[in-house]
Parts: C-alpha cells; structure tokens; sequence
C-alpha cells in the first residue's frame, strides 16, 4: 500500500455518501500534498479495484469498500506518524484569505452533536464567543444532508464549524513569516491572565490533534475561564523569526480588525514566553484553541465528535455567531 493509495481511501472514506471520480480525487489529493494527473490516479484506483478496496460505479468514479475501510485502519501505522505537522504545513499553504477583501479559504473544524441538543449547545456556547478565547466569532452551522466544504452531516446530526487556528499560520505565511507550530497544550488562566500551560503534547510525531486530545480527556475548564475569569483553555504554542516580531504586531493588529482574533500573546525576542523556552533569535506565540466553544459543550455533557483542521471553507460565506441567538 502506497501512500498515494492511502490518501485515495483516506478522501472516499471521507465521502462515504459519494461517487467520485478520478478528477474529483485528484483536486482533493492536492490536499494531501500530492499532485497527479487524472490518468495517474485511474492508475492507482485500478490497482485498489483488483484489491478490493474500492468499488466501481461505471464512468462516475469509485466508493471505498469496507475491506478498503478495514485496511486503511491498519496499513502503513508509520505514515500516521507526524500527521498532525505535516497537514499544519498543508492546509497552511493553501490557506488565501485576503485580509482586505476577506476574501479567500480559511481552515474550518467540524464538530458534530445532536440536533436536539441544538440550543442547548448554543446558550453554552454564547459566553465563550463574547470571550477572548475564541479565533473568530464567525462560524458555519449546517443540517442532516447538507455540507460543509464537501463533508456531509450525519443524520440526526448538527455540524458547527469554528475557525482553526492554523489560519493564523497561513496568514502569516502569506505575508512571509515561517510560523513553526511547536505544542497544543492547556493553558491556566487565572484573574483573566494567563499564567501557564498545564499539559502539551508536540504536534511532532503526534497522528492525532493535541486539542482533539484534550476535550477528550475532559481537561478544560473554558466556563470557568469565561464565567469566574479564571479556568484552563485550549491553546497552542508557535514560534517565529526575531526579524518578523514588528510585522507580526501588525498583522496581529489588522486580524483583531477583521474579526480574527486568535493571537493572545507574543513574546520577547529569545526569552520564554509562559514558561516556555525558545529557540535562537526566536518569539514565542499563544493562539487560542478553535476548538474552545466545543470543549465547553463537552464540559456541560453534551457528546460531540470533532475533527480538528477538517476543511477549507470561504471565510465570507461564515455567519456571525449572533445571528445564531
């Protein structure tokens, strides 16, 4: 099993309620960082047929197989390592969202929870969006059937979709600072100050997001942060060039401007930031979690199933949280 294979099954098992063809597959390969032509994947689908992997539905393309289901759990468990990092590359290049027309793609998380949980949800998630501890408080929200990006929702379903704060990184890609993402971690507040990180797990070498981790694990406190100004967020730790710290204030600047206002902390030329050491003639950086407003959901219990970086979506297209109310 190749990892050009691999990441064929990996797009249809994202796309269990779709045919789709090898043009289809080969735009959503570019995403994996992978750029073949419409003939080399017909190539690669013909091989996953005779395995049985992939069904074929005459001239309109292939579905993954639960054979193909059941080996993309297990094959190549060494690709898995340093998943994380390398789609924070990915999606970080192919983030073009223009801060002046606000046009372009930015990185969306998807969350799912139950419909009849809808408003609940929403009342918990009022507080935290009039908070600092949110990316943006633009959102998506869609219904059984519908899409986000080309991601269906599950029925009975509601999917909601927060800003990602890789964003971040791809805009200050754009503008020509290397951002290097070192850990997702939890981050104590205390007085609304925050005062140190808690937990970090280092996105190198790690198949699964940290933050997705944590919510998990059930180790935030966002309403306590909101509500007593004093809990334990999500958030994550980069680091950027001593040279880009003046451009990055205005950068900075202008995304709280536009709505996005992810950035919580930048440091000092080589000294920690938080308690976190950094590297030579480099600045530490806390962006808050996008995945905040869920983790408070999951605190009230409510079941949610999120999946950290899911897809690029058009910033534009994105509603206010408010008009939600």
């Amino acid at each position: 099993m190749t990892k050009t294979m691999l990441s064929i099954l990996k797009i249809l098992d994202a796309n269990p309620d779709q045919i789709l063809g090898s043009g289809a597959l080969s735009k959503q390969l570019k995403m994996h960082g992978i750029d073949l032509t419409e003939r080399t994947v017909r190539y690669h689908l013909r091989i996953l047929d005779e395995r049985g992997f992939t069904k074929v539905f005459g001239k309109e393309g292939r579905m993954i197989t639960p054979k193909g289901k059941e080996e993309l759990t297990q094959a190549l468990v060494s690709d898995k390592i340093g998943f994380v990092i390398s789609r924070i590359e990915t999606l970080s290049y192919l983030t073009n969202l223009d801060l002046e027309t606000q046009e372009g793609n930015i990185i969306l998380n998807i969350s799912y929870f139950p419909e009849e949980k809808l408003r609940d949800a929403i009342e918990i998630m009022r507080p935290v969006f009039l908070s600092p501890y949110v990316m943006s408080d633009k959102v998506v929200l869609k219904r059984t059937g519908e899409k986000i990006g080309n991601i269906p929702v599950p029925k009975g379903q509601v999917g909601f979709g927060t800003v990602c704060s890789v964003t971040i990184n791809g805009i200050f890609l754009k503008a020509g600072i290397p951002v290097i993402s070192k850990f997702g971690g939890v981050l104590q507040i205390e007085d609304s100050e925050a005062l140190r990180f808690t937990a970090l797990i280092s996105y190198e070498g790690s198949s699964l997001d940290p933050l997705e981790i944590f919510i998990r694990s059930k180790m935030t406190d966002i309403t306590g942060a909101v509500r007593n100004q004093s809990g334990k967020i999500l958030a994550s730790f980069r680091e950027l060039p001593v040279v880009s710290l003046k451009k990055a204030e205005e950068i900075s600047h202008e995304l709280r401007e536009k709505g996005i206002r992810g950035i919580l902390l930048i440091g000092n030329p080589n000294q920690p930031l938080l308690e976190m050491p950094v590297g030579l003639d480099r600045a530490g950086m806390v962006i808050v979690g996008g995945l905040n407003p869920i983790a408070a959901v999951e605190e009230a219990g409510i079941a949610t199933v999120t999946k950290a970086m899911s897809t690029l979506h058009a910033f534009i297209d994105l509603m206010p949280f408010k008009e939600l109310l």
